[in-house]
C-alpha cells in the first residue's frame, strides 16, 4: 500500500508538472522557491517512514502520540485551521456570484477543452461572476486566463501538496490552504454553480461533494455542470445503468447533473439559476432558511 501511495503521488505530480510545462513554464517544484501569501509550506517529513513529506491533513487526521510539543498536537491544528478560515472568509467576502471550475492539471493549451473552459470562463465572467479555480495549470489555467481576459474576478485557492503545485500566472487572488476540507468549503460557500471539466479523483470528489450537498438539501439551487459529453458518458451510463438500477439514487438524483458540450448553454444554466436563487432569496429569509 506504502508503494502505490507513492506511485499515486509520483503520477500527480508529473501530472501537474506537465501542465506548467505545456503552457510554457517552469514547474515550480524544478524552480526556486517563492514566497506566497497564506499558508507558509514547511512539510513535515520526521514522523514519516517511508520517504515522503507529511501534509498538514495528514498530520491531523493521525491518530494522537505522546508528542510534548504544542505545535504538533490538535489543538494547535485548530488554530491553524480556523485561521484558514478566517483567510478564506476574509479575503473572499466580497464574492457574492462566483463559479468554481474544474479540471485536469494536465492538459495542454492546446487541447480543445482547454479552449472551452477558457470561453466559458470568459462568458461568465462577461456575466458578472468571478472564477474559482484550484489555482493549477491545465483546466484550471484555462479557467482563470478567461476570467482575467475578460476583465472579471480571477480567485485561485490552492492546497498544500507533497510537492510545490504553483499557481497559474493568471490569477488575481491567490490563496493558500493546509487542509483540504477548509479549501473545499470556500469552493462551496463562494460558488453559485460547479462546472466540471475533464480530471480526475481530485475533480470526480467535487462532483459528487456538490451532488451529495443537493440531494441533502445541505445547498439551494446549484447547478452541477459536467463540461465534455464524450468524457463524462461512461460515468452518466454507469449511474443510470447500476446506480439507478439497483435503486442507491433515484431517477430525480440524475437530473441534478447538467452534461454539455456548449460553454454558451453552460453559462445560460448558471445565469438563470442565479436569477432564480435571487428570487427566491426573500421568501427563503422570511422562512428563516439559510
Amino acid at each position: 500500500m506504502a508503494e502505490a501511495a507513492l506511485e499515486a503521488q509520483e503520477y500527480l505530480r508529473e501530472r501537474t508538472e506537465d501542465g506548467h510545462r505545456a503552457a510554457g513554464r517552469t514547474p515550480p517544484s524544478e524552480g526556486a522557491p517563492t514566497r506566497a501569501s497564506g499558508a507558509t509550506r514547511v512539510v513535515d517529513d520526521a514522523i514519516r517512514s517511508y520517504f515522503l513529506p507529511v501534509t498538514e491533513d495528514e498530520k491531523l487526521l493521525q491518530a494522537p502520540s505522546m508528542a510534548v510539543d504544542f505545535t504538533r498536537t490538535d489543538p494547535w491544528r485548530v488554530l491553524r485551521i480556523m485561521g484558514e478560515f478566517i483567510e478564506g472568509f476574509d479575503n473572499l467576502a466580497s464574492v457574492t456570484k462566483g463559479v468554481t471550475i474544474f479540471g485536469s492539471a494536465r492538459t495542454h493549451p492546446d487541447d480543445p477543452q482547454y479552449k472551452l473552459a477558457e470561453e466559458t470562463a470568459r462568458l461568465l465572467a462577461e456575466a458578472g461572476f468571478a472564477i474559482i479555480t484550484g489555482a493549477g495549470p491545465g483546466i484550471m489555467e484555462a479557467a482563470n486566463k478567461g476570467a482575467r481576459n475578460a476583465g472579471g474576478r480571477s480567485i485561485g485557492c490552492n492546497i498544500e501538496l507533497p510537492f510545490e503545485q504553483g499557481a497559474n500566472p493568471y490569477v488575481d487572488t491567490l490563496i493558500n490552504f493546509r487542509y483540504f476540507f477548509v479549501r473545499k468549503t470556500m469552493f462551496i460557500k463562494y460558488s453559485n454553480a460547479f462546472i466540471i471539466f475533464p480530471g480526475g479523483f481530485g475533480t470526480l470528489d467535487e462532483a459528487f461533494e456538490a451532488l451529495t450537498l443537493i440531494q441533502t438539501g445541505k445547498i439551494y439551487q446549484f447547478p452541477v455542470i459536467m463540461f465534455g459529453r464524450h468524457y463524462w458518458a461512461g460515468l452518466i451510463r454507469w449511474l443510470q445503468s447500476r446506480v439507478l438500477g439497483e435503486r442507491k439514487i433515484s431517477p430525480g438524483d440524475l437530473d441534478l447533473i447538467l452534461l454539455t458540450d456548449d460553454p454558451h448553454e453552460a453559462c445560460s444554466a448558471v445565469v438563470e439559476a442565479y436569477e432564480a436563487q435571487s428570487r427566491a432569496i426573500t421568501p427563503r429569509e422570511a422562512a428563516g432558511i439559510g
